[in-house]
């Protein structure tokens, strides 16, 4: 008689994953922008948290150095449809992520997949394609982090939030990443808790 078979232990879907958007060129981004970046890749790494990003090159790259070097698991998001086109026709990196995932709908496209694959955004310096993220965020209701640092982005962000006439408990700032993350991560707990809080209300209702 045959052993009966071994399963494995059934396997939580638990693990919190955080996409970091930010600027592929970094020139205006001001003194110690990569420090700021790569501790932010450490510390996503160290709490135990999963790293999305646009699989570009520049802030989100220097996150995802970050998170390497502590062991942690990075996944980049490409607007590619292939590893060649990825790397010879967008010129984007394949190193310092785990997997890559080809979407073939360009930067706007991609940007769409990249947010709603993560359960918050966390925007370092960044440009347009920053701003475009963070907005998708906003009117998906994803908690959001706007990395304080020797740039503009920040301030726009915040500008936009103050000006554009909707308030919004889902979006914590600062300057230190370590806070910011830990702020950012008790937002998507708070959230998950309400939305399948209501899920499991509504099912019950209809029963």
């Amino acid at each position: 008689m045959n052993p009966p078979l071994a399963f494995p232990p059934k396997h939580g879907h638990g693990q919190i994953k955080i996409c970091v958007s930010g600027a592929a060129e970094t020139g205006h981004c001001g003194i110690g922008a990569l420090d700021k970046a790569k501790e932010l890749g450490r510390e996503i790494a160290r709490q135990g948290v999963v790293l999305v990003t646009g699989a570009t090159t520049g802030f989100p790259l220097w996150v995802a150095m970050g998170v390497k070097e502590e062991d942690g698991i990075s996944i980049g998001i490409s607007p590619a449809a292939s590893e060649r086109e990825h790397a010879e026709i967008y010129k984007l990196p394949l190193d310092y992520m785990d997997l890559i995932i080809y979407t073939g709908f360009g930067y706007a496209g991609r940007d769409l997949l990249l947010t709603r694959a993560a359960d918050a955004v966390i925007c370092g310096c960044g440009r347009v394609g920053t701003i475009h993220e963070f907005t998708i965020a906003f009117e998906d209701g994803k908690p959001i982090g706007i990395l304080e640092g020797p740039w503009e982005t920040d301030v726009q962000l915040k500008e936009i939030v103050e000006k554009g006439h909707r308030p919004n408990t889902k979006i914590a700032t600062g300057p230190d990443p370590k806070k910011l993350l830990e702020d950012v991560i008790v937002l998507v707990k708070k959230d998950k808790t309400t939305e399948y809080r209501t899920v499991r209300t509504s099912a019950s209702d209809a029963q």
